[in-house]
């Protein structure tokens, strides 16, 4: 006879979908509409398990399926069904990442996926302006200019930044070390501003904040209490600043890794070696930073192809 779901695992299914959407907000940079709607989407399939008695861990792809099937015959549209299934195919594979789950039940569902969207990327203005927001000298300002310009020399992901410690950065050789998914780990140069802001930070800032901490502290970004940057505390420095620079519609915390790949393109860097730098499994996640403008393109064209001007 099966168990009756106690209330303990209805405050875990909680906790496992409150991770997953800080994972998307923080990591991925979905829009809060898409956050509420996953949010949604996921209550409301913690209710039909646990009206069959099921925890989502223990769920098999057979629970997923009859899901979906009791949405189609309560007469939800297919776009709804669709982003439903997407939402689970995406809860389900942060599950397996963080080691709850062995199995992915999604994996055999038949929904069709969408193309996916372009990411959103900052022009070489507008990522000035942005690292032009931390100012005066005080250690909080000095971190976030480093914070902020070593990620986008680098095209860090945001769970990277916060777990750089600072023997991960040698600033005399002006290269890191990341620790990118599945623990891999790959080395990224820094380029001179990015170096001068870290090495300032390291001098003038970062001392006076682990002090307040009273303990060691390998880190090399920290709270304003000396302890280690959390996902939210970068997300809040970077929207705060993303705020007064006028873009807080047009980024997150993984804007700056679109950017980093886009202008590195941009700037004639071959595909492999971005693809190197991003950490990127497959080269085919890299292409979709390949979408530079016309005029890009045309200017390329007019100055490589022989027969493209006159003689």
């Amino acid at each position: 006879m099966a168990t009756v779901a106690q209330p303990t695992e209805a405050r875990r299914f909680e906790h496992l979908v409150l991770d997953f959407l800080a994972y998307l907000e923080f990591e991925r940079g979905l829009s809060r509409n898409t956050l509420e709607a996953y949010r949604s989407d996921l209550f409301q399939y913690g209710r039909f398990l646990e009206e069959r008695e099921v925890s989502a861990v223990k769920a098999e792809q057979a629970d997923v399926a009859d899901f979906l099937a009791s949405l189609a015959e309560r007469s939800a549209s297919p776009a709804t069904i669709h982003r439903k299934a997407a939402c689970l195919r995406s809860f389900y594979r942060h599950l397996r990442r963080d080691g709850i789950r062995d199995s992915d039940p999604t994996a055999a569902l038949s929904a069709p996926r969408r193309g996916r969207k372009l990411p959103q990327v900052l022009t070489r203005g507008e990522v000035e302006k942005l690292l032009e927001q931390p100012r005066g000298t005080d250690p909080s300002a000095l971190r976030d200019r480093a914070l902020l310009e070593l990620m986008y020399a680098c095209g860090l992901r945001a769970s990277e930044a916060i777990s750089l410690e600072v023997s991960d950065v040698d600033v005399e050789d002006q290269v890191l070390r990341a620790r990118g998914k599945g623990s891999k780990e790959r080395i990224v140069p820094i380029g001179h501003r990015a170096v001068r802001a870290v090495r300032i930070y390291l001098e003038r800032g970062r001392p006076g904040l682990v002090r307040k901490n009273g303990a060691s502290e390998t880190h090399l970004f920290v709270n304003f209490r000396g302890g280690s940057l959390t996902r939210q505390g970068l997300y809040k420095i970077v929207r705060r600043h993303a705020t007064s620079a006028g873009l807080a519609d047009r980024m997150s915390p993984h804007t700056l890794r679109h950017t980093f790949a886009t202008h590195l393109l941009a700037g004639g860097c071959d595909l492999r070696s971005v693809q190197e730098m991003l950490g990127h499994a497959d080269v085919a996640t890299t292409q979709l930073y390949t979408h530079l403008s016309s005029e890009r393109l045309k200017d390329v064209y007019f100055r490589a192809h022989p027969r493209a001007t006159v003689s």
